[in-house]
């Protein structure tokens, strides 16, 4: 047990099993994708993270990264993981064979990526920075901007940033003040500063690649005024590298992820600071989306693997911890029992791996979404574009709130000496507590939820989600999971209900109290959603527990499913009801007061 972070017996249940990867070979391009190649290519993730990734995890929390004399210091062994993560090809995994990739779909890459954050949460995310950069370049670049930037980064010794968030404006993107003056040379001068920036400036790489909000100079106000550009930190001319004047001010000192950089960037404040626009001017924040959905995903995933390895990490504890005895056992003198004996901190325990398991399950079924939008055409497409779009916003946000969560109960579990750097515990609450902030805070996403989403095409997305859910439910009720069935029918049903009272809200008062509790609705609605999932998992356990000839091993699997899927249906799930209530109640109680009275 020792060292474990990730189970990938689990990771193979939910590829194989409950979502049919192998499905995916019905695409041209996904053919060469059966079981076994899929089974090769996460066992090799698992030994980049053992060798490279999980051994410097503690170590980059300690040796934390500083600032000194301009330039941005790491770990050592941060470069050696990001050039393993890009010579394994994962870099770039997903693009097309001919452009030196891997024809990868998002489902497997996805849970590659889960492997590396749960290993290291504060080295991975870098090699993912710059995947998600390169792709903005490799869809909506001119060849010259691919020929320049795309091998470099994708081979690991370029970065790869997303540069939005301004000191003035925050997610307010409409409040971009950043410029870009257009020059003789096509190029474009840039002058503005960027706070907040993952992974954007250390030493130890050789460029930066900053993908750049900023305003043509004469661009229409608001979102429509806003273009994209390529601007790194060192530019070619005449063959070699030169500054590009692109200054980091400094780096901020975070709660955790103290390994993983945030820059505050100023852009030609000490001379001329080049950019390159990529794709058509004042589209920018179109093409951004796309790095953005791409990183709501990731970051979902991000606090799945974050999660995940912090509740291996209680479970590991509370298999040796000896202390206590049972409430009947009333002799002092007999031993004390394993921790893991005890019925609450088997009630954590399972809290943790409810959560977790539920993360990953998100994952990996928007990933399939994304796969099928992405490579099959007409209704299919659209309908698997329509429900990753309904389900982005939850699985960004299920996994960073719960995982929060989660990695506090998984404190709980070690009580005292959760609290001290001597167990990891303690670092992962620090690590990921900002994963509900990144790339939107929850309220962000509970309103893009609420206030878009669930109306896409009069509520098509939506309808799609309950017919899916229908269907498990019938298939529930005759396998044996009648109970967990109907109390699921009843969360979506109730969903659905306020779903509907909701959208009258809007129209009798307005946009203000409809979307007051849209955060409250998006906990609602991942509460119904994860339950879905917990039932298709539930289903297939139920289905391999029919035959009789299950090694131990996976008969203890698939009862560990049965489990943990029942510990959701009798503690989590109920708790959709008092949501439900308070947005029934719709009394504007946050919008109709006085902000003096907040004292």
């Amino acid at each position: 047990m020792a060292n474990q972070y990730v189970n990938l017996r689990n990771i193979r249940f939910l590829l194989h099993e409950v979502f049919q990867a192998s499905d995916l070979q019905e695409i041209d391009r996904f053919s060469d994708y059966d079981q076994e190649a899929i089974n090769f290519a996460l066992d090799a993730a698992k030994q980049i993270g053992d060798q490279y990734l999980y051994p410097i995890h503690r170590e980059m929390d300690k040796e934390k990264a500083y600032f000194q004399d301009g330039k941005v210091h790491t770990h050592p062994g941060l470069n050696k993981a990001i050039k393993a993560i890009a010579d394994g090809g994962w870099i770039n995994a997903h693009t097309d064979l001919e452009e030196g990739g891997q024809n990868m779909p998002l489902m497997v890459m996805n849970a590659g990526l889960f492997i590396f954050y749960a290993a290291n949460s504060n080295a991975a995310p870098y090699a993912f920075l710059t995947q998600g950069a390169a792709n903005l370049i490799r869809n909506f670049g001119d060849d010259n901007l691919k020929e320049t930037f795309l091998d470099p980064m994708f081979s690991g010794e370029w970065q790869g940033t997303m540069a939005l968030t301004e000191p003035q404006a925050g997610s307010s993107l409409s409040d971009l003040a950043a410029s870009a003056k257009l020059m003789e040379d096509g190029s474009y001068a840039i002058s503005g500063q960027k706070i907040y920036i993952s992974g954007g400036d250390y030493a130890q790489v050789d460029n930066v690649i900053h993908l750049t909000l900023a305003r043509i100079e004469g661009a229409p106000p608001g979102t429509h005024g806003i273009s994209l550009f390529a601007v790194p930190k060192f530019r070619k001319e005449n063959g070699a590298l030169v500054s590009n004047n692109v200054t980091t001010a400094g780096i901020y000192g975070k709660m955790g992820q103290k390994g993983y950089v945030a820059a505050h960037l100023m852009m030609g404040e000490q001379g001329t600071c080049k950019g390159y626009l990529v794709g058509e001017e004042h589209k920018g924040l179109s093409y951004m989306f796309q790095l953005m959905n791409e990183a709501r995903i990731g970051t979902g995933n991000l606090s799945a693997g974050t999660a995940t390895a912090a509740f291996y990490a209680s479970l590991q504890y509370a298999r040796e911890r000896p202390q206590g005895r049972h409430p009947d056992q009333k002799d002092p003198a007999s031993p004390p029992e394993l921790i893991i004996e005890h019925a609450d901190v088997r009630r954590m325990l399972l809290f943790q791996k409810a959560v977790t398991e539920a993360s990953l399950a998100l994952v990996i079924q928007a990933s399939k979404w994304a796969d099928m939008a992405e490579n099959q055409s007409g209704e299919a497409a659209e309908n698997a574009h329509l429900l990753l779009e309904l389900i982005t916003p939850v699985v960004k946000s299920y996994p960073a709130e719960m995982g929060i969560e989660s990695v506090s109960m998984g404190m709980q579990v070690l009580g005292g000496a959760g609290y001290t750097d001597d167990f990891p515990l303690e670092q992962y609450y620090r690590d990921i507590r900002v994963n509900s902030i990144y790339e939107g805070t929850s309220t962000i996403h509970g309103m893009d939820l609420l206030g878009r989403k669930v109306m896409q095409q009069k509520g098509k997305a939506l309808r799609l989600l309950m017919e899916l859910i229908q269907s498990d439910l019938k298939a529930g009720s005759r396998k044996g999971l009648a109970s967990q069935a109907k109390k699921l029918q009843g969360a979506a049903m109730g969903l659905h209900e306020i779903t509907m009272h909701l959208f009258k809200v809007a129209s009798q008062k307005g946009a203000r109290y409809f979307l007051a509790d849209a955060t409250i609705y998006l906990e609602a609605f991942s509460l119904a959603v994860v339950g879905w999932l917990w039932l298709k998992q539930m289903l297939v356990a139920e289905e391999k527990l029919e035959n009789p000839n299950l090694s131990k091993e996976d008969k203890d699997f698939y009862l560990g499913k049965r489990l943990c899927g029942n510990y959701f249906f009798s503690y989590e799930l109920n708790k959709i009801n008092p949501l439900l209530s308070r947005l029934a109640e719709s009394d504007g109680l946050t919008v109709e007061l006085d902000t003096d009275w907040i004292n």
